[in-house]
């Protein structure tokens, strides 16, 4: 696959590894940056894994919903 045209799981885990390269570089500074660093991990990571767990939906309906948390 082109850079232009790769599959939604491996965009996911690609943001989700820079998310986590932005969040160590933040936590190095004091104060409410280190608290936003967490919330920031915990938001851009579970993109990621609900895009995984649409992959083993149990129906239609469930890969949607996934989807939905997803976006």
């Amino acid at each position: 696959m082109t850079s232009t045209n790769k599959a939604i799981t491996d965009r996911t885990f690609e943001f989700a590894i820079r998310i986590v390269k932005l969040c160590k570089v933040l936590d190095e500074s004091p104060g409410v940056v280190q608290t936003l660093s967490k919330q920031l991990i915990k938001s851009g990571t579970s993109i990621g894994a609900n895009v995984e767990e649409s992959q083993s939906a149990q129906s239609t309906a469930d890969f949607i919903n996934n989807l939905e948390i997803a976006l």
